[in-house]
């Protein structure tokens, strides 16, 4: 297997700052802070990387939610974090990720807010069931992949942001 990337934690302050809004106090959020494991996979040939939840979640029929993971991934360059729903979930819940897959690119680690990675998952559940996720379960995976690029790309910018970062960069294409 080839070694191309680390997770790490983003720095507290970047947390509690992106914790704002979900309703804990300061002490609860350095214990939520603290109780941070970073993604590993469960077996020796799992592809994904675990992200497991780090507060209590009930996401009733048809609602979303958007969960700090607190943590960034560092890359080589020619691979990006591609993350989905963890399968079990996605079939017997519906489960899902609001952007359907996550794309989680190389140097999005180098944006302002450290590269946090958020995940928004839906409840998109057909038979009315509510899923609860306490804290600690597994509720994503991250699979790294690598990917090729056009013999005539020239792109040289790099990003400062998520979701719709790049769209600023068109000029480019």
């Amino acid at each position: 297997m080839q070694r191309m990337a680390s997770f790490e934690k983003v720095t507290f302050e970047q947390f509690e700052k992106d914790m704002d809004g979900y309703g804990y106090d300061h002490e609860t959020i350095r214990s939520i802070y603290d109780g941070l494991t970073l993604p590993k996979r469960a077996t020796a040939h799992s592809a994904g990387y675990d992200f497991k939840c780090p507060f209590d979640v009930v996401l009733p029929p048809k609602s979303n939610i958007k969960i700090p993971t607190g943590f960034c991934v560092h890359m080589e360059p020619g691979w990006f974090l591609a993350i989905f729903p963890r399968s079990g979930l996605g079939f017997k819940y519906r489960l899902q990720l609001d952007n359907t897959v996550g794309i989680i690119d190389k140097d999005y680690d180098e944006s302002d807010n450290e590269g946090h990675m958020f995940i928004k998952i839906t409840n998109d559940s057909n038979s009315n069931q509510t899923i609860t996720l306490k804290k600690g379960d597994g509720f994503a995976q991250g699979i790294f992949i690598p990917f090729g690029i056009t013999m005539d790309d020239m792109v040289s910018t790099t990003r400062n942001g998520g979701f719709g970062s790049t769209d600023a960069k068109e000029d480019n294409a």
